[in-house]
């Protein structure tokens, strides 16, 4: 969806919070229009993405939903008074929005059924429709059309999904530094006296060279935007305004800043702190203080907390004393992410699942040594069977034949003849019988000295 987003995009992008960012790069107030650029669809991250964007795409061929779409408010949109206008839409677009929906039930279906497969589940007579209610971003009563209550259950679904997910992000982070800590941890363990004090000092320098960083202004402060607006716009800082510099930044000019946008701003801040090249510096904690940031900013300028900031909000932002007098920022390597506390349950996580992943290679081991021991016995069948009919084939070989039986061949195999075959040996056995009869059937040797009668 490239152009002007809608409003239900804005509330996506304000909604989404994207990890990688681009930094804006201007070498001048006048330089030459460059060619539009379609943008990236970003991924919100959720496992029913593709769905909701595909949803978003064919409601936007509508004409009157999209006019309604433009006119709406965000709370508009999260209240589900936008899904009324469902009803209206054309034929062809409600059908592409039934298959839609058929599709993504039966992907449901199919990770259903993947997960049920892995966890060894037997079950005959599947209940999709009690399965399907565990994902709220689609009815599940009605698995073949889209409707209202479909549009409603998406909307609020990925409204309080997406909203969670800088928390959810925040503790795969910290999952992330336990992890690591672990690991150190046990290859420390590894090691002899000598090795450990070694290798432990070498990593306490590593530490300290990373802590040797230039200053980082607070985000959103003027010193964080002037030097955005020199060393990025290319801009002199003497001649800083606040409402140029916005509509430099605001770079899809919907006349916001969303989180990309905002993000986009710390690159200059965070180089300070990190650079890929340096073994000391940790590219995903590089990510986390570039979302540290953005939430700060939205927490001091994002008065309506609709997660986007207004050109109002915007200008307002900059004439507090905060503005010109911030805090020092205190970036990550100033205090740990997880108490030691924490680290022991995380750890001792670590131990359960690796007895547990102990158990099932054993278990599997032993259901390898099974099958194997079925291959010996089928093998042992098999030969038993070869030697019986081996030992039959000799048999055969070895019975006399039979009258009116076909002789056996040198395989045990019947030997057939031809009748034209049996008619020439019949005839040719013929003479030699009729002679062996003629002599059966010859009188005895006449005695000797018989009498002579006159």
């Amino acid at each position: 969806m490239n152009g002007t987003p809608t409003w239900l995009l804005l509330l996506l992008l304000s909604l989404c919070a994207v990890a990688w960012s681009v930094p804006v790069d201007r070498n001048g107030a006048n330089q030459e229009p460059k060619e539009e650029v379609p943008e990236e669809n970003m991924d919100t991250g959720l496992y029913y993405d593709r769905y909701l964007r595909e949803v978003i795409e064919v409601l936007e061929t509508d004409p009157h939903f999209r006019e309604k779409l433009q006119t709406a408010n965000t709370e508009d949109i999260k209240n589900g008074r936008l899904s009324k206008e469902l009803d209206l839409v054309s034929h062809h677009v409600r059908t592409r929005l039934d298959e839609l929906k058929r599709q993504e039930v039966s992907r449901l279906r199919m990770l259903l059924k993947a997960k049920l497969d892995s966890t060894n589940t037997q079950s005959l007579q599947m209940d999709h429709a009690s399965l399907l209610k565990q994902f709220e971003h689609l009815d599940p009563h009605n698995q073949n059309t889209f409707e209202a209550k479909d549009l409603e259950l998406l909307i609020s679904t990925a409204t309080k999904d997406l909203e969670n997910y800088d928390a959810e992000r925040h503790e795969e982070f910290k999952r992330y530094e336990m992890l690591k800590e672990h690991e150190r941890r046990e290859y420390l363990k590894g090691l002899d006296q000598e090795k450990r004090e070694k290798e432990e000092k070498r990593m306490q320098e590593l530490k300290e060279k990373h802590r040797q960083h230039p200053k980082v202004n607070a985000p959103g402060s003027v010193a964080q935007l002037r030097e955005v607006w020199e060393e990025t716009d290319g801009l002199d800082p003497q001649e800083f305004n606040p409402k140029t510099f916005f509509k430099l930044h605001d770079t899809n000019e919907d006349g916001v800043l969303d989180e990309q946008e905002l993000e986009a701003l710390f690159t200059k801040e965070l180089e300070k702190v990190y650079d890929p090249k340096n073994e000391e510096d940790d590219m995903m904690e590089m990510e986390e203080e570039r979302l540290r940031m953005r939430e700060h900013v939205m927490k001091n300028v994002d008065t309506n907390k609709d997660r986007l900031v207004s050109l109002d909000e915007f200008l307002k932002s900059t004439e507090k004393k905060e503005f010109n007098n911030p805090k020092e920022w205190e970036t990550l390597d100033t205090k740990p992410a997880y108490t030691e506390e924490e680290l022991q349950r995380f750890e001792a996580e670590l131990r359960d699942k690796e007895e547990e992943l102990k158990r099932r290679a054993e278990t599997l081991r032993q259901e390898q040594e099974l099958l194997k021991e079925r291959g010996k016995a089928l093998e042992a069948q098999r030969r038993e069977y070869q030697q019986a009919v081996l030992e039959m084939s000799q048999r055969q070989k070895e019975q006399p034949v039979v009258d009116g039986q076909p002789p056996a061949g040198p395989n045990g195999e019947l030997q057939f003849q031809p009748e034209s075959q049996k008619q020439e040996d019949k005839e040719a056995k013929a003479p030699a019988e009729h002679e062996a009869e003629v002599q059966n059937n010859l009188p005895a040797e006449p005695p000797q000295n018989l009498p002579i009668h006159t």
